[in-house]
């Protein structure tokens, strides 16, 4: 288990400590990871170089760490803490559950004292990400909100019957109800958020920044931009639109047969709607000054929307196909419009079509409280992988890992050159270090987790 936890790196959901002298941040990652993902805390390893220093007393340490988090955190929460071995020393692991709160510090209260996890770093969590975590604990959802100060006539449910008729479905009243396009509050019927969202006439009103800002920049960075539209739309019109901006600032390559030509975009169509609908779906339209970009760079295309991935779900899980939507209405009335086929399958999809191009698999990450999926233009070329290289990873494929000498062996050479390759593996994060320090005489190395 160690060393599986020293294969990745500080991120969403793991962290790393060397003792536990510093009880309130440690209990302030607890909080971090319980309201956003199931994280673990390890204890005993330093966490820039993962060299493993052990604990003098373990025993001692899970009870004040017991005590910190039973004291100091509201509600309350009960990680689970466990004290492992490794060669001659001992580490604690702590694995924090990802449950319904939201957590605070004790000390801080409940509006000071919440905290999240954005990549390595707890954030103190604002107004907007309370609110967010509370409706999550509620199983609420922010678009199916009513908004009572407006009434049906301010939807325009003619343009949305019409979309609806383009794929031979009707919007009858029965229907607006069921996909929570409205809602009884109050004794009467009214509109929800994700209605206004995705028809409201003045929508612009309530959301000034539901709006999709797409521009072209000359070369690879933003010093200058060539083009820029802001598209302020019914949200499926608003899709075609920023899928067209994209369509007319990329390159068409052709491909010539014996009748006629073929046209190749520089980006698979599919991968490009994938990113715009995955964006417009899963943005966090309670935040407020932030909306969806689009920025098209001669080697890439970048799709920003507002909003961390929803609680709960990890980077990790997301690749799998494991969804979980943020907004439940506009999600339904896309699926309706067979803008979306399958949940969870959006991710796959982009992947699959990238792949099929030569192109380079898709980036997804997180970034300050933001999602970003960045697509790549450039072809794929196959790397050239040295023979040794290769030798390697089958030895590792079966023994799990691998030492100086027996890579020496391995590759017939030297250790002095063994452990010159090891060392540009580890530089190139395809390997990890498992050792008490950087002169350790039994270090070992293994196979880097991909986060």
């Amino acid at each position: 288990m160690i060393k599986s936890l020293l294969a990745g790196d500080e991120g969403k959901t793991l962290e790393f400590k060397e003792s536990c002298r510093s009880l309130p941040k440690i209990a302030q990652t607890a909080v971090a990871f319980a309201n956003t993902a199931v994280g673990k805390i390890v204890i005993g390893v330093k966490d820039k170089t993962k060299d493993i220093i052990g604990l003098s007393d373990p025993l001692k340490d899970e009870e004040r760490l017991a005590n910190a988090f039973a004291d100091g955190i509201r509600p309350l929460l009960i990680p689970d803490i466990q004290i492992h071995a490794w060669r001659d020393r001992e580490l604690i692991v702590i694995t924090v559950p990802h449950t319904v709160g939201p957590y605070y510090i004790t000390a801080e209260g409940p509006d000071k004292g919440v905290y999240i996890r954005l990549g390595s770093t707890n954030r103190r969590a604002g107004p907007e990400m309370i609110a967010e975590l509370r409706r999550f604990a509620r199983n609420i959802f922010f678009d199916e909100q009513p908004c009572s100060e407006i009434s049906s006539e301010d939807i325009d449910f003619r343009a949305a019957s019409e979309f609806f008729s383009a794929v031979s479905r009707q919007l009858t009243p029965p229907r607006r109800r069921s996909l929570g396009l409205m809602v009884n509050h109050g004794g009467r019927e009214v509109p929800t958020q994700g209605a206004v969202l995705l028809f409201g006439k003045n929508r612009k009103d309530m959301f000034p920044d539901a709006v999709i800002r797409c521009a072209r920049f000359h070369g690879s960075n933003k010093a200058r931009f060539l083009d820029q539209i802001q598209i302020d739309e019914y949200l499926p019109k608003a899709i075609d639109s920023a899928v067209a901006f994209i369509e007319r600032h990329t390159a068409e390559a052709f491909e010539i047969g014996r009748v006629r030509r073929r046209e190749i975009p520089e980006y698979p169509p599919e991968a490009v709607r994938e990113a715009i609908i995955n964006a417009v779906v899963h943005a966090d339209y309670a935040i407020g000054g932030m909306d969806i970009k689009v920025a098209v760079f001669d080697n890439r295309i970048e799709i920003t929307n507002p909003g961390l991935l929803p609680f709960g779900l990890t980077l990790d899980a997301a690749l799998s196909g494991v969804s979980r939507l943020r907004n439940r209405v506009i999600g339904r009335v896309f699926r309706e419009l067979k803008l979306i086929e399958q949940w969870g399958s959006g991710i796959g999809r982009m992947i699959a079509a990238c792949k099929e191009s030569g192109l380079h698999p898709p980036r997804f990450e997180e970034i300050g409280t933001s999602f970003r999926v960045t697509l790549f233009g450039q072809r794929v070329t196959a790397p050239t992988i040295p023979d040794w290289h290769g030798r390697l990873l089958e030895y590792l494929a079966e023994r799990g890992e691998v030492t100086t000498k027996e890579a020496a062996t391995i590759w017939k050479t030297s250790d002095r050159t063994a452990r010159t390759r090891l060392r540009k593996l580890v530089n190139n994060k395809i390997l990890a270090e498992v050792a008490t320090g950087p002169k350790d005489p039994k270090k070992t190395y293994i196979l880097k987790a991909v986060m």
